[in-house]
């Protein structure tokens, strides 16, 4: 008891690691998603997408014991915002701030009147919050659409640099085995949400992957998870995406629900 008031430690029964509490979609009802969450033992990481985004789950996150946030530049949310280190030097110095992104590459918006150019753009930006992060000693939280073969080169190249010291998930994965495996390879972890709970598209993905490599997410506030699908996704959901990832590879599901807090613990180097 500190000043008459009881403190309550909480430990994570379930792991989101990737939400977005700060999008206006939450505007309303933040406090009550938070409490749904302790209710359900739930924690998340929410991610920045931009500089004032950041700032915002920052914000959110030295409020609230069950959330963390990670700081950075979104692929292509931003146009007009460039990744400057100074900007974001004094967020990552929160206790609450356990990595760098939502980062990486996304080429599926891209028109042919100005792709180059915003390759050039996406690739350098990427580049940055990759040293960034490194610096820091952070994971990257890593976006990545139609850019894989981009990607790689880029993770491949900074590996052979930075070694260990370069680590991250990439988030929302959406590829085959082999892909994974590659990722795996450089030392990263994979991450689903709740597409797998309406689709079997990754299953086998999910079968053939380690299960201390996997991590849960929800998105959140999108793809939300049957039996939720078609309203907006919240971080108590992540339930579903480890019950479905128990289903798959056929494993206990208070064995899926250990690990997949423990990964989190470990990637992202939480101490609770």
């Amino acid at each position: 008891m500190i000043g008459g008031a009881i403190i309550v430690f909480m430990y994570p029964k379930y792991f989101d690691i990737h939400s977005h509490l700060d999008f206006p979609k939450f505007d309303d009802d933040r406090e009550e998603v938070i409490s749904r969450m302790r209710e359900n033992e739930v924690f998340t990481i929410s991610v920045g997408t931009d500089l004032e985004n950041s700032k915002k789950v920052v914000e959110i996150a030295e409020k609230n014991e069950n959330v963390f946030a990670i700081i950075g530049l979104h692929p292509n949310d931003n146009h007009l915002e460039g990744f400057e280190e100074e900007d974001y030097t004094e967020l990552a110095k929160s206790k609450k701030v356990v990595g760098v992104g939502e980062c990486g590459l996304d080429f599926f918006r891209l028109n042919n009147e100005n792709r180059d150019v915003e390759k050039i753009r996406q690739i350098s930006i990427f580049n940055k919050q990759i040293d960034f992060a490194v610096k820091h000693d952070l994971p990257l939280m890593i976006h990545i659409r139609e850019a894989h073969e981009e990607t790689l080169k880029i993770l491949q190249e900074k590996k052979k640099h930075y070694g260990d010291r370069l680590r991250g998930n990439i988030h929302f994965f959406s590829g085959g085995v082999d892909l994974a495996k590659k990722y795996i390879d450089l030392g990263f972890t994979i991450s689903f949400t709740g597409v797998v709970t309406f689709t079997s598209d990754y299953d086998e993905v999910i079968r053939q992957m380690p299960l201390d490599k996997i991590m849960s997410e929800t998105d959140a506030p999108f793809v939300a998870p049957v039996p939720f699908r078609g309203q907006r996704c919240e971080p108590a959901y992540v339930k579903e995406v480890v019950k479905r990832i128990a289903e798959i590879k056929n494993l206990d599901f208070e064995e899926v629900r250990t690990k997949m807090v423990e990964n989190a613990l470990r990637e992202f180097k939480i101490t609770l």
